[in-house]
């Protein structure tokens, strides 16, 4: 998989890609993240990506010229699945979104910053737009990290125990059971009988009857 992350402050972005699975990814071959600064695709004299908007009020926003100029570039060296753009009122950022997503081979990831794009970016040059949450960042570099990270995690060869990523909350549309590790007593606090049992079907049935009761209380919409 190729992801093309476009921001006007890469250093933002650096760091989640620096370390741990996202690290390992590219260092396998398995992914390639590439950070371009939009500032490069400027064409004022101070390398400007943003201005006033029409009819007033607080904020700037970015501009269309340097993402189009961008994107044009970056569609003449290869072709694109997707070309997202990260905003509070996309579609919101599930499993079900992820796993999609895993199985492109190139995406495009606008971060936005300020108030926004301009609107003609929106309607012209992207093909979704992704939320991962209901509230607002200061730009859409973390939360193209978090997309980058949901997704890259699920390419086959990413975890080393590519089952790991299956049993993830979410995936069969409940919450994850609980997890023990050593010591099975600390302070007097146990882990359950069964789990040390090594009875591997009544082990199946708790971690299941688990999940369904944790997503009872603690997401019951996903039952629906």
């Amino acid at each position: 998989m190729h992801i093309d992350i476009i921001t006007c402050l890469p250093r933002l972005i650096e760091s989640p890609f620096s370390d741990s699975i996202l690290k390992r990814a590219q260092a396998k071959g398995l992914v390639t993240v590439n950070i371009i600064d939009l500032r490069q695709y400027a064409t004022s004299k101070h390398k400007s990506t943003d201005d006033y908007a029409f009819g007033g009020g607080a904020g700037m926003v970015m501009m269309i010229e340097p993402i189009d100029n961008c994107i044009t570039d970056l569609k003449n060296q290869r072709p694109y699945d997707d070309i997202i753009y990260m905003s509070p009122d996309g579609e919101r950022l599930s499993q079900s979104l992820a796993n999609q997503l895993s199985l492109k081979h190139n995406l495009i990831l606008i971060c936005g910053h300020y108030k926004g794009v301009d609107e003609r970016v929106r309607e012209h040059l992207i093909t979704r737009e992704i939320s991962i949450g209901d509230y607002v960042l200061s730009g859409g570099e973390l939360a193209a990290a978090v997309v980058a990270d949901a997704v890259v995690r699920l390419i086959p060869g990413v975890l080393s125990d590519e089952t790991s990523a299956l049993s993830d909350s979410f995936q069969d549309d409940l919450i994850a059971p609980p997890v023990y590790t050593r010591p099975a007593e600390y302070k007097g606090w146990k882990v359950p009988d069964v789990l040390l049992s090594g009875h591997q079907a009544n082990i199946e049935k708790w971690r299941m009857e688990e999940s369904i009761a944790r997503t009872k209380a603690r997401r019951p919409e996903l039952l629906d």
